[in-house]
């Protein structure tokens, strides 16, 4: 009996020291992995637990370069701190305590840095413990770039073809690449879809990824769109970055052809210039084409035509045939081309027509179209009929004249043809009337006009008064409704022009009365006994000077005439002017009493007054009352004049 409770009491004491062992153990917490960018900073914690105090503790710590090789690069014995120097992290860690946690900091983190870091903790009593944590480092690569295919890839392929190639350099740790077509990922599948990656490491550690591929090209993709996705790592989450889209030149045969006008746009007139295109639904370079006119056997090798100032004779059926020189198949298709036409227009009567005044006129005007046409007759630029046929009734000499028939196509712009028509309307001759028969001229010479109407043409002659007979054979015109002549006639004196007109039909005649007329514009001072003012007047009459028998030798009355120049109009103003002067000089004179006595002055002057004295007639502008000046400066009254 004291033998088994004695066996009890040993377990239980070894039970209660096993226990105590487990409640006084170090214990040491760290995370599995610290994640950070190249660069960054690294902050790796470790926490402990332990009755003893910092004093009391040891802590170590290391990193791991595999193989379970660890190398220590801290210590802290209680409050003593010793860093190995021979690490390459050394001047780039700290290591400080608080709250049972020491935290290992490593800044500016280098992609050797990536190791397993230990962290242990030994106390005096209570034993040890240790943990460990992975650094992991990430860097992003550069943005990734895809180049495609230059040439094209034949749908004949036998093998799969190379679409492109994608690349991403310098990223850690190593990036993916997915291929897509039209937003979806390709699926690798022999034969049909392939894809091959290079990886290449970078000196400094970093990774570079270029992946190529290749697919059996099919007619389908000549739409699609390819381009390469790429998955890569940062701390804490994952990054995609997409390439621009890539096209495939995809060559396939053509399986069917078409041919058309380019140009013109719509309807097709001669005298147009037509392109025909043929062109099949692939594009195989390899192809040829041929356009034939089957009317007239005319071949083109090559897929446009250019024909040039068409006319009906190019309507016809154009075919267009493709030929692929890698089986040598033909496929053709046709088209029809019209050429619209429209025929010169055709008058009839034609050219001329001859009527008696009071007839009725009846002319056509037809053109041969391929479409509906429109008929207009116009005359001196007015529309004078619509539709084909113009009828005029009770023809007068107003009707004579060009008629021009104009033919178009509305459907069609620019599509017109014309014809004309020359009506002469028979009868004896009238001449049209004339603005003025009494003509007053200041000119040497005057034009006459007379225009004459009747058919045939009148032959008109002049005869003037004088006896003078102007040669109207070199002034005579033909017009639509007869005979234009004009005439220039010398003018010396009043005359009379007489315009004689006839033909088979009878005469006519027209009197024209010319009448010379002279004009004199002149300033004269006038002057009178009450006070020296001076008057602008415009004078227009026959002057008539008579010299005084006292101042000079007396000259008989003259008519002065002006000529077609300024010279003898000149002569006179200044000849006036001179008479003035000298009437102001010799009333001077009387006033002083050089020349005689006041009072035979007197009996002289108003003795000759009578008969000798200069006489000017005058007009103001600004009063009809015509005033009389002698070279006294006195007014005569009118009667005298």
């Amino acid at each position: 009996m004291a033998v088994r409770d004695s066996a009890s009491l040993l377990v239980g004491l070894v039970v209660l020291l096993h226990t105590w062992r487990a409640w006084a153990a170090v214990e040491v917490n760290m995370k599995d992995k610290v994640e950070v960018n190249l660069g960054e900073k690294a902050q790796i914690p470790c926490l402990y637990t332990s009755d003893d105090g910092i004093g009391g503790l040891t802590i170590e710590w290391f990193y791991e370069k595999g193989l379970g090789v660890k190398k220590r690069f801290f210590q802290q014995a209680g409050l003593m701190k010793t860093v190995d120097n021979s690490t390459h992290f050394t001047e780039r860690i700290s290591v400080n305590h608080s709250n049972n946690t020491m935290m290992l900091t490593i800044r500016d983190v280098k992609l050797e840095d990536q190791l397993d870091y230990i962290c242990a903790v030994k106390g005096l009593t209570d034993g040890s413990g240790e943990g460990r944590t992975k650094l992991r480092v990430f860097v992003k690569p550069e943005p990734p770039t895809i180049e495609g295919v230059q040439n094209g890839i034949s749908v004949n392929e036998e093998v799969t073809s190379l679409v492109g190639s994608c690349e991403v350099k310098n990223g850690y740790p190593r990036p993916n690449i997915t291929w897509y077509k039209d937003n979806m990922p390709l699926r690798i599948n022999k034969n049909e879809v392939e894809v091959e990656s290079t990886v290449t490491t970078q000196s400094s550690g970093l990774f570079s990824v270029k992946s190529e591929l290749k697919k059996k090209i099919v007619k389908e993709d000549k739409d699609a769109l390819f381009y390469c996705e790429v998955t890569y790592f940062v701390a804490g989450s994952t990054m995609m970055s997409e390439t621009r889209q890539i096209n495939v030149n995809v060559l396939y045969p053509s399986t069917a052809v078409k041919i058309w006008v380019e140009s013109p746009k719509g309807k097709i007139k001669e005298g147009d210039s037509i392109e025909l295109h043929c062109k099949g639904d692939g594009n195989n370079p390899s192809s040829l084409f041929l356009i034939k006119y089957l009317k007239g056997n005319a071949n083109w090798e090559n897929d446009t035509v250019l024909l040039e100032n068409v006319t009906r004779q190019n309507s016809g059926v154009y075919e267009c045939i493709s030929t692929n020189t890698e089986n040598f198949e033909d496929i053709s298709n046709n088209t029809e081309v019209f050429v619209n036409y429209l025929d010169p227009a055709v008058v009839m009567p034609n050219n001329v027509m001859v009527m008696a005044k009071g007839n009725e006129l009846k002319a056509t005007c037809n053109a041969l179209s391929s479409l509906q046409t429109k008929t207009a007759w116009f005359k001196n630029g007015q529309e004078v009929s619509e539709g084909h046929t113009l009828i005029l009734k009770n023809v007068t000499f107003d009707t004579a004249g060009v008629y021009k028939c104009v033919v178009t196509v509305p459907e069609i712009e620019g599509m017109t043809t014309s014809s004309s028509l020359r009506v002469h309307v028979e009868g004896q001759p009238e001449i049209m009337e004339t603005p003025l028969t009494v003509i007053e001229t200041f000119d040497k010479t005057v034009e006459l006009v007379c225009d004459v109407r009747g058919y045939p043409a009148p032959t008109i002659t002049w005869i003037v008064s004088d006896g003078m007979v102007p040669d109207s054979d070199n002034h005579m015109t033909t017009t639509d409704y007869g005979t234009k002549s004009v005439v220039m006639v010398d003018v010396t004196s009043n005359a009379t022009a007489v315009c004689n007109a006839s033909n088979e039909h009878g005469t006519d005649m027209r009197t024209f009365n010319i009448k010379a007329k002279t004009i004199i514009q002149t300033t004269t001072p006038a002057i009178t006994t009450i006070s020296s003012v001076t008057v602008t007047n415009t004078t227009t009459a026959d002057i008539t000077t008579n010299y005084s028998t006292t101042a000079a030798t007396a000259s008989p009355p003259k008519t002065i005439k002006k000529e077609s120049n300024g010279f003898i109009i000149a002569v006179l103003i200044v000849c006036v002017l001179l008479l003035a002067i000298l009437g102001s000089v010799l009333y001077f004179l009387y006033k002083k009493g050089k020349i005689c006595g006041r009072a035979g002055k007197q009996d002289l002057t108003r003795e000759k007054s009578s008969k000798d004295n200069i006489v000017v007639e005058m007009k103001s502008d600004n009063t009809e009352e015509a005033i009389l000046l002698g070279v006294n400066g006195e007014k005569q009254p009118p009667n005298d004049q």
